[in-house]
């Protein structure tokens, strides 16, 4: 039997998640901007599913914008806010940050905007203290900081961050979130973040791929990528995928509730896999922060392999059954070892030989016993190669 040890890349679809969005797909629903009895039904289900989303995360309906991905989503919040706040304004983010943000990042300094990459301390997390002043020197109109890194598991002090840049003198910079590892793991609490601006996606929750949210703020100035329709308040104008929409918001108002649940279990789960891993295999390293810190995600867990290259081990485990992987999924066809371990201070090689095992909503503790069996096998094959 295989194991799957890949949440945060993409999670299996929940069974009650695929029941709605086949339900919703069974029934004729015309175009959500069509005005007839089915472009109505249409329009309500769209409707539902903003509000279910709203709830979950404790915010107004009319902030809740739908996009084709969490990568859109964080696209549009860097380049809708910059290009709504003037030409002069820069963006602050860290070396850590997933590449729908680094990458827009670069085009964003390559146009002439002034953008600062903020360090992180060796747990992979940047000082509160150093965002705020890359913030404020020069004055920056947008700071972004992920809620949660998807390789280290490791989680910022947003709070922290939000409450420095209040304190910033003349315009203060709006403040976005790539939340999408931290929602169903974390308690989210965007007015606690202090952030104006958060993107999610329903796909690493048990949701259909394809959807992601941007929450905005309200007063927060917001300029369209895409231009067609006024969909979207014309943020995000194409037809809306409704199945998907309607089954997305079934996965994230399940992950909302049951996030206390699922942190306490995998975090033992993880504890648990962590501690058979140390005491078995020799040299080996957990990255970021500790396995009980408070700022780590329940989940994850990264670690280091002493003289192996990440990629073939990744292969030699899923010729064995155990599906992992070796940093991002955005970025597992690089060339290049991982940006966030080399931004960790870790050495090429050593950043090379990193291991992600990310648990799920459906991850049991039978897999985690036959991961680290797995695991043992391959590793002591591959040191002997």
């Amino acid at each position: 039997m295989r194991v799957y040890l890949d949440h945060n890349s993409t999670s299996p679809m929940r069974a009650e998640v695929r029941s709605r969005w086949l339900e919703v797909a069974d029934q004729f629903l015309g175009n959500p901007s069509s005005l007839h009895a089915s472009g109505r039904r249409a329009r309500a289900a769209v409707d539902d599913a903003r509000a279910r989303v709203a709830a979950a995360l404790g915010v107004h309906e009319e902030e809740i914008f739908f996009t084709s991905g969490a990568t859109e989503a964080n696209n549009l919040a860097l380049f809708g806010v910059l290009a709504a706040a003037g030409a002069q304004a820069g963006l602050a983010t860290t070396a850590v940050e997933h590449s729908s943000v680094l990458e827009p990042a670069r085009a964003l300094e390559a146009a002439g905007r002034r953008v600062t990459i903020v360090p992180v301390d060796a747990q992979g997390l940047p000082a509160p203290d150093a965002v705020v002043h890359a913030a404020a020197e020069p004055a920056h109109g947008l700071v972004s900081v992920a809620a949660a890194n998807n390789e280290t598991g490791a989680t910022p002090d947003l709070a922290a961050i939000a409450q420095g840049l209040r304190k910033i003198r003349g315009p203060r910079p709006r403040f976005h979130t790539d939340a999408v590892q931290a929602l169903g793991r974390l308690p989210v609490r965007l007015q606690e973040w202090g952030v104006d601006l958060a993107s999610f996606s329903a796909h690493k929750l048990g949701g259909p791929p394809g959807v992601g949210i941007l929450w905005r703020a309200r007063g927060v100035g917001l300029a369209p990528r895409l231009h067609g329709g006024g969909q979207e308040l014309a943020l995000r104008p194409g037809t809306e995928n409704v199945p998907a929409i309607a089954a997305a918001a079934l996965a994230i108002e399940l992950a909302a509730r049951e996030q206390p649940a699922f942190a306490e279990r995998t975090a033992l789960l993880a504890c648990n896999l962590w501690t058979g891993l140390s005491n078995s295999l020799s040299g080996l390293r957990l990255i970021g922060p500790a396995i009980d810190s408070k700022q780590r995600l329940p989940n994850t867990l990264c670690v280091l392999v002493p003289e192996t290259d990440g990629k073939v081990l990744v292969t030699r485990l899923d010729l064995a059954g155990l599906e992992v992987s070796a940093g991002s999924a955005c970025a597992s066809g690089a060339l290049e070892p991982s940006h966030v371990l080399s931004a960790m201070g870790l050495a090429r090689d050593e950043a090379r030989s990193g291991l992600r095992l990310s648990l799920g909503w459906n991850t049991t503790a039978e897999d985690c016993k036959r991961a680290l069996a797995i695991f043992r096998t391959e590793f002591s094959s591959s040191r002997a190669t």
